[in-house]
């Protein structure tokens, strides 16, 4: 093979993708050639990269788009110094035979490339909700724990519209769950926020989430540790909730002793 030919061997080495004989005979050309060496490098870090992605499906018509450009781009020549070597006698016909393979090739790591993104994009959204299912677990754990608690108290008091609210609070591990019961769901673009009452001043004990599929039941761990507050309240807040309260509580009760 000559060395014009040798050239355009640099995707396929890097991809694993050469018979044995042309294999052995491009790395005995790799040790001479520097400009292949660094194109070699380059595309093998690219091919790891690739293979670390979360795989993702591809668009149909992207096949297709590619399949109808790769006709119209030539591939270019050798830069540099193999530009010199490609004009040596009896290399076009190697070279042409190996030119379409060579650029078949790039066009495809460019296509795997430009879905990169999307598998990038596809593995942050499993590990968000991996990190989101842990939250949920730990959380669901934390209050099971506050209930089960040798020391956990409640107290009951009836909410608007018939509904009802009951809080527990475990002294021994500094908690409380607020549970709710026959609560309509919050206007739109609204939502149920807890609070600790720290001898009249109010602190967020986060939002109020539904138990299960359940639109009017709630079972929410109130963020935070009891500490010293004396009562709790829930109020009506924008949907991301508030620092302070922005609305009259729809419920006040005291902390069982």
């Amino acid at each position: 093979m000559s060395d014009a030919g040798l050239h355009t061997l640099t995707g396929a080495y890097a991809l694993h993708a050469l018979p044995e004989s042309e294999r052995r005979e491009f790395e005995r050309h790799l040790s001479d050639c520097e400009a292949c060496s660094v194109e070699v490098h380059e595309l093998s870090e690219t091919a790891a990269r690739l293979g670390l992605a979360v795989s993702a499906a591809p668009p149909r018509e992207l096949r297709e788009r590619v399949l109808r450009e790769v006709a119209t781009v030539r591939q270019e020549p050798p830069p540099g110094g193999r530009r010199a070597r490609s004009g040596a006698p009896g290399h076009n016909g190697a070279a042409r035979t190996r030119r379409w393979p060579a650029f078949a090739l790039a066009a495809s790591l460019a296509a795997a490339a430009g879905l990169g993104g999307v598998a990038v994009h596809q593995h942050q959204e499993a590990q968000d909700a991996r990190h989101q299912a842990r939250a949920a677990q730990q959380e669901s754990e934390q209050l099971t724990r506050v209930l089960a608690a040798p020391d956990a108290q409640s107290r009951s008091d009836a909410l608007k519209d018939g509904a009802t609210g009951t809080v527990v609070v475990s002294r021994s591990q500094d908690r409380a769950v607020f549970l709710a019961s026959g609560l309509a769901a919050a206007p739109s673009g609204k939502a149920y926020q807890l609070w600790f009452d720290d001898g009249g001043t109010m602190r967020s004990a986060g939002l109020m989430r539904a138990s299960g599929d359940s639109s009017t039941t709630y079972a929410t761990l109130l963020d935070g540790p009891v500490d010293g507050a004396t009562g709790m309240g829930v109020t009506v807040e924008p949907a991301g909730g508030s620092a302070q309260p922005t609305s009259a509580p729809m419920a006040l009760m005291n902390l069982p002793a």
